[in-house]
């Protein structure tokens, strides 16, 4: 009763088609609460969205990925395309339809801050009051990273206060440069600075993703390395999963 008159006459002789920017072609789930899900996008492309346990969903941010990294499939075929803003959102949509989403992870497919314009975008929006937008608090969100270091600098100077996690694997230069190719640009102690100053401007603290590879990166003096980089930096300011 609020729209003038004129447009409401009009409504009932307009039509429109509007095209899901993505769907849910299969669900895998997994034993401990978490499921798979292929998202199959407007274009014809798919990426992977994972339900995780206790409200929470792992999105993608790009199909494919350019980093390389050598223990994962997702760079095989190197990076395909970008995704929009609205794209990653779609992710969480779908997710909510199938569960309370409280935390969101940007973890999945690509490297959220090489797709910087569209992943803050959709950080957001998904921190906005709905209606505008979905009302999650930007604690429950974790942004990832192999190391971009002027992006987790540009990330700091957002003032939004996320959980940046880094993924290390590798405490030494020499393996870390073989595991991620990334540290070829930017070393160890370089992300770890960033990160560092990450922490110091917004008071949050870092996680330290870690894949342990038997006989590769998980040797004893490695992790002596890593807890004392990480201890050089201060105390309290990170954590390592």
């Amino acid at each position: 009763d609020h729209l003038p008159l004129a447009l409401r006459e009009a409504l009932p002789r307009v039509s429109a088609e509007l095209d899901e920017l993505a769907r849910v072609r299969s669900e895998h789930p997994g034993r401990d609460g978490s499921a798979r899900l292929l998202v199959d996008l407007a274009d014809g492309q798919t990426v992977e969205s994972v339900l995780l346990p206790r409200d929470g969903v792992c999105v993608s941010t790009q199909v494919g990925c350019a980093v390389g990294c050598l223990f994962c499939m997702t760079g095989r075929d190197g990076l395909l395309r970008q995704l929009g803003s609205a794209e990653i959102i779609a992710q969480v949509v779908l997710a909510r339809r199938r569960r309370s989403v409280r935390r969101v992870v940007f973890m999945g497919m690509g490297e959220a801050l090489a797709n910087y314009k569209a992943a803050i975008g959709a950080i957001r929006r998904l921190t906005e009051p709905a209606p505008s937008g979905l009302g999650i608090s930007a604690r429950g969100i974790t942004m990832s990273t192999v190391g971009l270091v002027p992006g987790i600098d540009r990330l700091t100077a957002e003032g939004i206060p996320v959980t940046l996690a880094l993924s290390l694997h590798a405490p030494d230069d020499e393996l870390r440069d073989e595991l991620v190719p990334i540290n070829t640009r930017w070393k160890v102690d370089e992300a770890l600075d960033a990160a560092y100053r990450y922490h110091e401007a917004t008071g949050r603290r870092v996680s330290i993703e870690y894949a342990l590879i038997r006989d590769i990166n998980d040797q004893a003096w490695r992790a002596d390395l890593l807890g004392q980089k990480l201890r050089q930096r201060g105390r309290g300011w990170v954590h390592v999963n």
